[in-house]
């Protein structure tokens, strides 16, 4: 019985590691091999797996939304949308030009 039940966690960690994005950025470092790891751990809780599967879910964003005030601070209101645009731009390779670093121009 306890068997079973530790390969059908199993199971469910393994499904959570293949859904998880790739990281372009650490190829050498990807979350879905700890879970691959994890999943053989002869100490696997339901807890671990349900915490794994939050993450894949952004349970915790949905129910603890960030305030609008800490994604568009007054002093810089467009920082986040910023980064996120630079690092989806860099994740495909694509550079600012030099003259817009240099003036600090986005």
């Amino acid at each position: 019985m306890a068997a079973n039940q530790a390969q059908n966690l199993a199971g469910q960690l393994l499904k959570v590691s293949t859904a998880w994005p790739k990281d372009p950025f650490r190829p050498n470092l990807q979350l879905p091999v700890f879970f691959e790891s994890l999943a053989k751990h002869p100490r696997l809780t339901p807890a671990s797996v349900k915490a794994s599967e939050a993450l894949l879910n952004n349970r915790v964003s949905a129910k603890y939304p960030t305030p609008e005030t800490l994604l568009r601070p007054k002093s810089m209101p467009m920082h986040y949308d910023r980064l996120l645009e630079g690092y989806e731009k860099s994740a495909q390779g694509i550079k600012r030009p030099w003259y817009k670093v240099f003036f600090n121009i986005w």
